[in-house]
């Protein structure tokens, strides 16, 4: 089936600077992966120029099927690289970033869902870069508490989990593992563990989904205290993805912007191109500021 025709909001730049050149440099020679390539991000043009990357760890298969999404599914067998936590703290320490943004597949094929694994590649960073601020954005870990515990006691600024879609929509857009109110919990698990560190969550816009959904989402995440969110538009990665049903347009991206900052969230980015990721060290500033 094929998706609607990108309306002219939807613009990308090609990548031209020293800093693209060399970061995509370091990332072949060490074999890390970053989100920007893999899921093809449409800003990773500006932000590896600006010196940010969003790291992708723990290889490159991911244990989930989500049809939103283009990474590899596979089962990796718990095939680990014990020398990531060494490449990955090197990289951060050689592109001197002052904050850095790890993401991760799901592994499923893990007992811990790889939660110890995450956990040692931030303390790598921070031995040889403890002046670098960590956001990590994590899978559901398939709910378990002892896992989303070893993430929350090694304490990076923030911590994130994928709302993705409305709950109507879940079924459709994520994989079957995946639900809803699990990511409900897991987000509610961090803050009951550690009150102190930012929780944050993002919505694709585009499925199909209505305003009262969304809506609803927002104040679903505000219930459970959540400080971050962010909305960008669904863009279909591949042939084999969800077509895209609607474009938002920047006003609307506007509106739930404003939206999210009456019901008191206190860092927010919306719009069309926007990620996850997107200016992560910029929000973390600004809500320090608020809080």
């Amino acid at each position: 089936m094929r998706g609607k025709p990108k309306p002219n909001w939807i613009r990308t730049k090609f990548p031209t600077e020293i800093k693209f050149k060399e970061i995509r440099t370091l990332l072949q020679r060490e074999g890390l992966h970053t989100v920007c390539e893999e899921a093809f991000c449409p800003n990773r043009t500006e932000c590896w120029e600006s010196g940010t990357a969003t790291f992708l760890l723990m290889g490159e298969f991911c244990t989930r099927n989500c049809l939103f999404c283009d990474v590899t599914t596979k089962n990796p067998r718990q095939v680990l690289d014990p020398e990531e936590p060494r490449k990955i703290a090197h990289a951060v320490d050689e592109l001197r970033l002052k904050y850095v943004v790890l993401t991760s597949v799901t592994r499923d094929d893990l007992t811990d869902g790889g939660a110890r694994h995450l956990s040692d590649c931030i303390r790598e960073i921070r031995k040889k870069s403890p002046e670098t601020l960590i956001e990590i954005l994590i899978p559901d870990f398939k709910g378990s508490i002892d896992s989303i515990k070893t993430l929350v006691n090694i304490k990076p600024q923030v911590i994130g989990h994928n709302i993705e879609t409305t709950q109507n929509f879940t079924s459709r857009v994520r994989d079957s593992r995946a639900s809803y109110n699990q990511s409900l919990t897991v987000l509610k698990s961090i803050k009951k563990i550690n009150p102190s560190i930012y929780t944050k969550s993002s919505m694709m816009l585009g499925f199909g989904e209505s305003d009262e959904g969304i809506l609803k989402t927002l104040h679903d995440l505000r219930e459970i205290s959540v400080d971050i969110v962010t909305f960008g538009q669904y863009l279909q990665p591949s042939r084999k993805a969800l077509p895209v049903q609607e474009y938002i347009t920047p006003e609307k991206f506007t509106y739930w912007g404003e939206k999210a900052q009456d019901l008191g969230f206190l860092g927010i980015v919306s719009g069309p191109l926007v990620r996850s990721s997107y200016q992560a060290g910029l929000l973390y500033s600004q809500i320090r500021k608020k809080s």
